[in-house]
């Protein structure tokens, strides 16, 4: 028995680190989109530490989310900030998913509780973003400078609070949903390797309970 639960540990483990590691491949291809200032940048690794929540627990996710973090710190251009941002909203991302999810494994709770993570993703941007982001971005590009990158697709910006109000709230909610999106369309495929840790532990398959 003892010898089993270490063997399935060391699984966990090893499915944590590689997932971590993909997050952190995919931090690297990203791409902007017109209605969005230039800095801004799309891109899917939080995709991992979702599929990951979803199959083994939220705090597997908030793991995922920590490692690809961790990974991508000796390469800061922000001297840890950005990445102290991305793991925080990470984090506040995956957690509620998978732990509503956890509570019922249907899809419906799936979906429920990715909505409600991103949700609360969408809304701590704001201080992130206010906070912790901008204030350092400033020793590099002046106030005035980010405010004008914002108020060149909408004129009627001014101040900072605006900016990430109408930008970025709806912006990080939206790539959040698309994770979600593509998690729902790959997890069926994927989920079979996760989940072989899953049955280790007697866990109920997450496809078995869906049915």
């Amino acid at each position: 028995m003892q010898k089993s639960r270490q063997i399935s540990n060391v699984r966990k483990i090893t499915t944590i680190g590689i997932m971590g590691a993909i997050a952190f491949v995919l931090m690297y291809i990203e791409f902007s989109i017109p209605i969005m200032p230039a800095f801004i940048k799309v891109d899917f690794s939080e995709l991992p530490a979702i599929l990951t929540s979803f199959a083994l627990g939220p705090w597997y996710g908030a793991l995922v989310c920590f490692i690809k973090n961790l990974l991508h710190l000796p390469f800061t251009q922000t001297a840890g900030v950005g990445e102290l941002s991305n793991f925080i909203l990470g984090v506040f991302f995956t957690v509620p998913a998978g732990y509503i999810y956890k509570i019922n494994r249907t899809k419906k709770n799936a979906l429920i509780g990715a909505v409600v993570g991103a949700f609360v993703m969408a809304i701590l941007s704001f201080p992130s973003n206010y906070f912790i982001v901008y204030p350092f971005y400033t020793n590099f590009m002046p106030m005035e400078a980010i405010i004008g990158a914002y108020s060149a697709i909408l004129p009627s910006i001014k101040t900072l609070p605006q900016a990430l109000l109408i930008f970025n709230v709806p912006f990080t909610f939206c790539k959040a949903m698309a994770n979600v999106l593509i998690t729902f369309l790959i997890y069926k495929r994927i989920s079979p390797i996760i989940l072989g840790i899953a049955k280790e532990n007697n866990k109920k398959p997450v496809e078995e309970a869906n049915q």
